[in-house]
């Protein structure tokens, strides 16, 4: 995925236009596509900012989303199972299947760690802040 301008290139051409330029001179000025600075404008005019929108998936909205709190709690309930082990379950359980690291992705970005202890045996738990 691409590269957003920078905030600042992007302010700069908003003024340029609003100078009394227009809008395809700003993006031979500033060396950048006619499309860019057409658009761009086009967005300060309907939004009112120049910032550009989040880019990637939107959070919350993958296949793992929906079934959070059944996952949240089977490690809840089970604190040293393992991402094999959730996979399993959460294929016999919900019919969804997904691959173990992305099962580990989730957690982590949920809190959840993995420590072991001193005798080898491990646990996931939810970070404290």
């Amino acid at each position: 995925m691409g590269k957003s301008y920078s905030l600042d290139l992007r302010e700069r051409v908003v003024e340029f236009v609003r100078s009394g330029h227009a809008r395809r001179e700003a993006a031979r000025h500033f060396n950048v596509s006619n499309s860019f600075a057409i658009k761009l404008l086009q967005r300060v005019e309907r939004q009112g900012s120049c910032e550009p929108d989040r880019q990637g998936r939107p959070l919350g909205k993958g296949k793992l989303g929906p079934h959070e709190g059944f996952l949240i709690a089977a490690v809840q309930a089970t604190p040293d199972i393992t991402m094999p082990e959730l996979k399993a379950l959460l294929e016999r359980e919900r019919g969804v299947s997904a691959a173990p690291c992305s099962l580990s992705q989730f957690l982590c970005r949920r809190g959840f760690t993995y420590k072991k202890t001193g005798a080898g045996l491990g646990g996931r738990t939810r970070r404290r802040p």
